[in-house]
């Protein structure tokens, strides 16, 4: 989308969690070209092993409507456990200076439960996005090595996203309703669903555009050993 090339550290440096995006699709030429750069990701024994579904136009709008209902509901099928209050300190603090954040970007006070809620919705609507990417693995062992493959996959797919002008937020809540999109795309059931990423334009005008995730110092995550 730009005349100019950015560098790889621009790329990275700017790479964001999206929230808001405009309705205009991704041309499919610019999107095979950034699917075949994904494909370039590392993986064990170069196994590979992931199954991108990618959703857009009625099936999209079939799937929102799906997930919609069951996030009202409370009908959720997880294929992997996830609990954010079972990661330790300093991890479970991270994620809810993320979340209070968040909502104070989106001018949403702590007690204001209807527009949590309506925020919540919006993972299910896939923040406007034009295209949803489900990323699945298939089922082997403890799953730990295919998942960590995936997720080169999908950090590949994100930066090729950056560096053309698009933007991508990968969505755990999207797994939350394994069962529903593996009936809605026809997905066998030995494919596990990792997580989703919608993707697109980013619409900048939208309050949550200002606000960025920090990132802990290189000397917090980092133990070097000489």
């Amino acid at each position: 989308m730009s005349s100019r090339e950015p560098s790889f550290h621009e790329v990275v440096k700017n790479r964001h969690s999206a929230r808001a995006f405009l309705p205009s699709p991704i041309p499919n030429d610019v999107l095979y070209d950034i699917l075949h750069e994904a494909q370039c990701a590392p993986s064990n024994c170069n196994t590979q092993p992931w199954s991108l579904h990618i959703v857009a136009g009625e099936k999209l709008n079939e799937l929102s409507h799906a997930l919609t209902t069951d996030l009202k509901v409370g009908s959720y099928s997880l294929d992997f456990t996830f609990d954010k209050e079972a990661y330790p300190n300093p991890f479970r603090q991270r994620a809810s200076e993320q979340g209070r954040s968040y909502y104070q970007a989106l001018g949403v006070a702590r007690g204001d439960n209807l527009s949590r809620s309506e925020v919540v919705e919006r993972n299910v609507k896939f923040f406007g996005a034009p295209h949803v990417a489900l990323l699945f693995i298939p089922a082997v062992g403890d799953n730990v090595r295919v998942a960590s493959d995936a997720g080169m996959y999908a950090q590949t797919f994100l930066l090729s996203l950056e560096a053309r002008g698009y933007a991508g937020v990968p969505q755990a809540v999207l797994s939350y309703f394994a069962q529903t999109v593996r009936r809605i795309l026809n997905i066998p059931e030995n494919f596990k669903l990792l997580y989703g990423i919608s993707f697109g334009i980013p619409d900048k005008n939208y309050p949550s555009l200002s606000y960025r995730e920090g990132r802990v110092s290189v000397e917090d995550s980092v133990i070097w050993h000489r």
